[in-house]
């Protein structure tokens, strides 16, 4: 399990552009998000572990929410 800046950064910039498409945001904000610069929102959050195939975790971008109660677990 990688957290969002590793897994982000391994891509490369088309890789990149096609993964914030896939989530519905942008580059510039995923970097952001990435480098501490921004925070992540809910929906961002699971679209980006839906989009890395579960590498990245809704828990270690929004570790505030309980994911547990939503997983059911």
């Amino acid at each position: 399990m990688k957290n969002l800046k590793s897994f982000y950064m391994s891509l490369s910039v088309i890789e990149r552009d096609d993964f914030a498409r896939r989530c519905n945001t942008t580059r510039a904000h995923l970097t952001n998000i990435s480098y501490g610069l921004k925070s992540c929102g809910e929906s961002l959050a699971i679209c980006i572990e839906r989009e890395s195939g579960g590498v990245v975790r809704c828990e270690d971008m929004r570790p505030d929410v309980d994911w547990a109660y939503l997983r059911g677990t």
